[in-house]
């Protein structure tokens, strides 16, 4: 692998962890429904997955069903009650984050998250005067898998897409790093559900803590 000059994260799952409060959301809507709550320990490995995993999850709801798209903007809009309430950063991001900044390596995010509250969760944390760039999941025309949203943060990070290595926890941040020529970085402890098998997505790496991420930058 080549030299890291800057580094990526995915946000739910790999930068914070946020699942306690989708969790909250998706019980809500399960009560507005009339439907039992699911523990937490059941919801996390489906937060990653957004409105997909959480419907699928609790109400067996896909995509494709002509009810998805008026429950999953009631679900966000539930979310938008608890977004902050309890999110906060995974054991070892901190350190990691000053460090980066300690040796002047740039950093930002890339997520799959709308911008409304991407925006508000980098803004309580006050990663908005920290991060180099922030990319959102509708802040271009593509999403992950798509490269796109990688590669336009390399270009603001003002790195090649070989040296800025990027940190998620899903199979599709590494389909998005293998397409945009990243190096990638898999954080086991996020939200990977039970009997998926991170090793078959050949990243170039996988961490099982936030402080990991160190020694890859210091190679």
């Amino acid at each position: 692998m080549t030299a890291i000059k800057a580094v990526l994260f995915d946000l739910d799952g790999t930068l914070l962890d946020t699942a306690n409060d989708l969790g909250s959301a998706l019980n809500h809507l399960l009560q507005n429904y009339q439907l039992p709550p699911i523990p937490f320990k059941r919801i996390r490995p489906a937060a990653g997955a957004g409105c997909r995993g959480l419907l699928k999850l609790g109400m067996n709801i896909e995509p494709s069903d002509e009810r998805y798209p008026a429950l999953c903007e009631e679900l966000l809009a539930l979310y938008q009650q608890y977004v902050v309430k309890t999110t906060h950063f995974f054991p070892g991001i901190e350190k990691t984050l000053d460090f980066l900044e300690q040796n002047a390596i740039p950093w930002g995010i890339v997520t799959n998250k709308p911008a409304l509250f991407t925006e508000q969760l980098v803004i309580h944390l006050k990663l908005n005067q920290r991060a180099a760039c922030v990319i959102s999941g509708d802040s271009l025309p593509t999403r992950k898998p798509h490269p796109e949203p990688i590669l336009h943060a390399c270009r603001i990070l003002r790195q090649a897409p070989e040296n800025c290595l990027y940190v998620g926890d899903s199979i599709v941040d590494v389909q998005a790093c293998k397409a945009a020529g990243n190096p990638s970085l898999v954080a086991l402890y996020g939200y990977i559900p039970p009997g998926e098998n991170p090793r078959s997505w050949q990243a170039d790496g996988y961490i099982e803590h936030g402080e990991d991420i160190i020694q890859w930058v210091s190679l």
